[in-house]
Parts: C-alpha cells; structure tokens; sequence
C-alpha cells in the first residue's frame, strides 16, 4: 500500500521520537527480563506516549489530540511494532481511548467531552466497560441491571461480570434498563460511572491462564450525577452499538500488523524445532500467513470507508470473526509446533494475554504461546461470540431472514 506523502511525514516524526526516548541497546519489550519490569516499563512508556502527542492522534486538538485522520494511526502501530513496542496499557487503553473516547466523540455534551477526553489520555481517568451480566452477554439488550432517577442522581443497583481490568479503573461506563416497561432493546441507558464509591465491589475472577484481568462489579445503591447519561435516557441501545462497532472494528487496520509480527515469531519457532520440515506444518503456515495478507485487505477495506466518512457497520463484524477465528487457529499451531514440550509452561509469558511472544523474546517460550492460546479461546466469545458475528453477517450482508 502507498500513504499519502502527509502519512509518511508523520511516519519520520514517530522515528524520530523512538530513536530520541528509547535506549540505543533496545531490542523490543520481549528482552525485558523479569514480568514485573515489563509492567513498570509499560507504564512508563505510555507517559512516554502522552507527553510525546501520540495517544489520541485521531482526536480533536482541543481535547489533547491531533486532528489527524485514521491512516496517521496505521502509521503509529506499524512503527511501534517494528520498534517491538506496545500501545500504552492494555485492555484499559482499549476501552478507554478506543472504544469510550471515541464514542463520546459522537455523542457525548460538550461538557463530558471536555470533562473526561484529557483525563483519559492523561491516563489519570481510566474506564472498564459494565456491558454483560450472568444472564446477559451476548444477548446484551437483556441486561437487568437498574438505574432509578432520583433528584439529581441516578441511583444503581445490579452486577456486572467479565468486566476487564475493573480493579485498575476509576470509572466504568455501564448499560441499565431505565424502563423495565419498555421493550428491551428501548429501555436502557448509557451511564459514566466513578468507581471509587463504598456502595460499588470489584471482585476479580481467576482464569485458566492464571490471570485475573476479568472482574465482577457490584451495584448496590450505587451513585453518579444525573448528566453522566451519554446519548438520551432510554436510548442507550442506539450509544452502545457504535461502542460495539468501535470494539469489533475500530483496530481492523492495525490488528494485522500486529498478527503479522507474530506469525513471524511463530515461523521462527519452526525454524528452530525443526517443525518447518514437515510438510503438513508447512501447510498451515502458508495458510496462516494468506490469512494475515487476507486480513490486511480487510482492514485496508474498513480503513478507506472510515477515511471516506462511512460506517464500519456489518464490515466491523466481518473483521471481528475473521481475526478471532485465526487466532484460536494459529495459537492451537503454536502449541503443535513445540508438541510434549510445550506441556512444560517455560520462559517468559506474554505481556499481554491477546499476542503471543512479544518482540525481542524467545520465540520457544513455551508460557507465552500457552497463555495466548487459552486467551484466543476467549477471542471468540468477547466482543460478541463468532455466533452472533455471523448473524449479523447473514441478515445485514446477505439479506437472509433472522
């Protein structure tokens, strides 16, 4: 693909900033040797990020942005990637800048805007999102969680779980139903909601990999001002849809650059055990790699609607199910590749559980490849199930009957 001669400018001005904050010997965040100075440098480097102008590049510049357009964002992940560095703290910079940031774009007031949009590139504010419940994820118009009005507060009481990073936040922006009397998908509303309040519990939950980044919320006469609704009160559906096209597609043109940096870790890994001899393994590179160029394409698709000032809408579930599909694929791969060795979890884990092997680690470290590849499993679940994708898929692309 060729960028516009602006793209490229901005593409120098990146270079420029790594090669003056980054340490002449660095050789990705993969060679960080110990798990907690991986996490103490991950936090430093996303005040790097803020102080240098390269979070939030797509926002308006009287919110902390750039005004530059999507393509500039492409340009900052490629040169991250290839200098083997994350993009600031993850999930919470995932619901936080991706997914809450940008919507409140679209439909926060002036006053939310200018409230909570410095905060969360400042890092000061942090948001985990309250969407699905014990009866309701993917089914999320189903949620029973309540909001009363009363006075000049909405007054909450319900759970939330699977709720990604809540522990580290001070917000969660959350859907309750408003108007129990109201069809489902009519009677909820989108709230900001402070964490820091006696009458709101976060427990974390362990998970299969060990981690315990997912949480349970609970609500019990929980509290926040009347002007945290985004959107309308009882038209919280219409706000959360493009939350969710935001979650699913938002990344469509930079995920690939990231699955490419990690099929090339595992290509390695086959090198070295040998495995590339085989020729069923092969195979499956070689299909593994045409769908990284394929989701390339994809993204590049989404990229040019977005660029052109149209929807990501069906297009975004297109992506969502293409990638997570890959990734449950290319992990389960991974662990094929290294065989009985990989049953001994060793070396370092991933610092972050949706990529495996991070730059300038060791591509045979048999932890990373493990934890990922139970995380992949979870890739088809969260941001709406490969079920649900391909619904969406069916009646809004295909025009089948529900």
């Amino acid at each position: 693909m060729t960028y516009p001669a602006e793209a490229e400018v901005f593409r120098t001005e990146v270079r420029q900033i790594l090669a003056e904050e980054l340490p002449a010997s660095w050789r990705g965040i993969g060679a960080i040797a110990a798990e907690a100075e991986t996490e103490d440098f991950v936090a430093r480097w996303r005040e790097v990020l803020h102080r240098r102008a390269l979070l939030g590049v797509t926002w308006p510049v009287e919110y902390g942005g750039r005004g530059l357009s999507q393509l500039h964002q492409v340009v900052l992940v490629e040169e991250l990637t290839r200098a083997g560095l994350p993009f600031g703290r993850q999930p919470l910079e995932a619901t936080g800048l991706k997914m809450l940031g940008n919507t409140l774009l679209r439909w926060g007031t002036a006053d939310q805007k200018a409230r909570y949009l410095p905060g969360l590139l400042s890092g000061e504010i942090r948001f985990c999102q309250g969407f699905s419940e014990p009866s309701a994820g993917s089914d999320l118009a189903s949620v029973r969680t309540r909001a009363i009005r009363r006075g000049g507060e909405w007054v909450i009481n319900g759970q939330k779980i699977w709720t990604s990073a809540a522990m580290h936040s001070t917000h969660i922006f959350t859907l309750v139903r408003t108007d129990p009397d109201a069809p489902k998908h009519r009677g909820l509303t989108f709230l900001l909601v402070p964490l820091a309040q006696p009458a709101v519990e976060v427990r974390p939950i362990r998970h299969m990999a060990g981690g315990r980044e997912f949480c349970e919320v609970f609500f019990t006469d929980a509290r926040t001002g009347a002007d945290e609704v985004v959107g309308q009160v009882n038209g919280g559906w219409a706000v959360s849809k493009t939350l969710l096209t935001l979650e699913r597609g938002e990344e469509a043109a930079t995920n690939p650059i990231l699955f490419r940096a990690e099929f090339e870790r595992l290509a390695e890994l086959a090198r070295r055990t040998g495995a590339i001899k085989d020729p069923v393994i092969r195979q499956r590179l070689g299909q593994a790699f045409a769908r990284v160029e394929v989701m390339r394409y994809i993204g590049y698709r989404i990229l040019t609607d977005v660029l052109d000032g149209s929807e990501m809408s069906s297009a975004a579930s297109v992506s969502k199910l293409y990638w997570s599909e890959y990734h449950r694929q290319v992990t389960q791969l991974a662990l094929d590749i290294e065989g009985l060795a990989g049953l001994i979890p060793v070396g370092k884990g991933p610092s972050r559980a949706s990529r495996a092997d991070d730059p300038g680690s060791d591509p045979a470290s048999s932890n990373a490849w493990w934890q990922v590849s139970l995380n992949a499993r979870a890739g088809t679940i969260y941001a709406g199930t490969s079920e649900v994708q391909r619904n969406i898929i069916a009646e809004q692309v295909l025009g089948l009957p529900r």
